[in-house]
């Protein structure tokens, strides 16, 4: 073994946010020919035109050669060129937890509509159809969490729970007494629904996310005052609270809070609509019996008492157009949820576009907004945006909760690698901006004394694996 290479590939989610995908590759291997070729999350890349070209640009390696391809967790950014690798060739396994692969599924579907009038406002192609979503799920394996498997190349894996969202996964790989762990996205843990984020073992290797690497949340108390108090807020104003929200865990997070804060009578009852199909459909996941096995013992002790923890009185699942149509007909103070988190498209734009201008109003940011989203732009204080060709001042009281976010800060990053740093070898960070990455790599180097990198797009390294 020891005259064998193994590299590791960042094609993806390097010195960016966005379009996770990572190929170790061992040479020496299976096929003489490429080796054998684990990939690791084969993301979409959001936010603007440039990253539609990377999206519809050739993979930087043939797709036929992956062998085996490991999905940490559902979000389009994780898994929204699957079908694409799958069109190009692909045919190996894919491995993931039973929830991210039940949701998969309903993001790859619900995207390929949004997707579809992309191409044809751009005379393109789709990057992909129903068939090849189809077609990736035929190749597609649950495994349970802590249950090793073998894949090609004497490799073990095992699937960790990172606390992010249902289902997701830390990815640990074993091989010749060595181990890589791909943290995938971690869980801002302690969270309202799901249990903490498992503990590293010991890796010789570890890629790990740092979105928040440069930020401090508030903790799970004072997020929960502060919305209590943002919509005490705007309802004694008489005005409409727009939460943008992603349709996966930040929308069940929130619908749990503002359960509990009903049914505590801590905030007045006003109707509450979920407008997204999306949203709604992965909450029935959630409602699944099968997946409590994944909630934490606070969320589990209300299941148990017999409370339906997505539902309360006036709130309102918004299925067809004309029932999110029919929102606007309700008089303010109301709450409405509605994708796209980052304002960027979904219904929450109509919304917008009706409220912002209103002074009584309030827009509440309860997850990351990426650079050139509309919702960024709110974020970082601009007086008007443009919304279906129309300019709509901005009025309306602009409120972030990090605490909400899906994410580690940088402080609770530290305390979650610092377990490993006698085994670590180096740590490459990911998924993040670059000022954030840069900043949390000279903090691991400077409190943790680890050999912290941040790779480039398309950078390879040789590692001992």
């Amino acid at each position: 073994m020891t005259d064998q290479k193994t590299t590791l590939g960042f094609y993806g989610a390097a010195s960016m946010v966005t379009g996770s995908n990572f190929l170790l590759t061992i040479l020496g291997e299976g096929n003489p020919g490429h080796g054998v070729k684990i990939m690791i999350d084969c993301g979409l890349f959001q936010g603007g035109s440039v990253f539609d070209e990377k999206n519809h640009a050739a993979f930087p390696y043939d797709p036929a050669s992956v062998d085996v391809l490991i999905v940490t967790h559902a979000h389009l950014d994780h898994v929204g060129r699957i079908p694409k690798l799958i069109r190009e060739g692909f045919h190996g396994t894919i491995y993931s937890t039973p929830p991210t692969r039940d949701m998969a599924r309903l993001i790859l579907t619900d995207s390929m509509g949004v997707l579809r009038r992309e191409a044809e406002a751009k005379g393109t192609k789709p990057l992909y159809n129903e068939a090849d979503v189809e077609k990736a799920m035929s190749h597609w394996q649950a495994k349970p969490y802590r249950q090793s498997f073998e894949l090609p190349g004497g490799v073990s894996a095992t699937l960790h729970d990172a606390g992010h969202i249902l289902g997701s996964s830390m990815v640990e790989l074993t091989r010749g007494g060595k181990t890589i762990v791909f943290s995938g996205d971690l869980g801002n843990s302690p969270a309202p629904l799901l249990h903490n984020t498992e503990a590293l073992t010991q890796p010789d290797y570890l890629v790990m996310e740092s979105l928040y690497g440069d930020h401090e949340h508030e903790d799970r108390d004072t997020r929960k005052h502060i919305l209590e108090d943002v919509i005490e807020s705007t309802v004694l104003r008489g005005g409409a609270l727009i939460i943008p929200a992603f349709s996966i865990e930040r929308t069940q997070e929130v619908l749990f809070e503002i359960n509990d804060l009903v049914e505590h009578k801590k905030i007045p009852e006003v109707p509450v609509f979920l407008d997204s199909p999306l949203a709604i459909k992965v909450t029935e996941i959630y409602k699944a019996e099968e997946n409590d096995q994944y909630f934490n013992k606070t969320a589990m002790a209300a299941i148990a008492s017999g409370d339906d923890i997505f539902k309360f009185p006036r709130l309102h699942f918004t299925l067809s157009r004309q029932e999110s149509d029919a929102i606007a007909e309700t008089p303010d103070p109301k709450i409405i949820m509605a994708g796209s988190g980052m304002s960027n498209g979904g219904r929450v734009v109509k919304h917008l576009k009706r409220h912002l201008a209103d002074p009584k109003s309030t827009m509440l940011i309860v997850g990351y907004q990426a650079a050139g989203t509309m919702g960024r732009m709110i974020q970082d204080g601009a007086k008007e945006v443009t919304i279906e060709g129309e300019v709509i001042p901005v009025r309306a009281q602009i409120t972030t909760i990090h605490g909400y976010s899906a994410h580690k800060d940088g402080a609770e990053l530290l305390t979650f690698i610092e377990p490993a740093i006698d085994s670590l070898k180096k740590v490459f960070l990911v998924h993040g901006e670059p000022k954030g990455l840069l900043f949390f790599a000279q903090r691991a180097r400077d409190y943790l004394g680890l050999d912290a990198a941040v790779p480039q797009e398309g950078e390879v390294f040789t590692i001992d694996f």
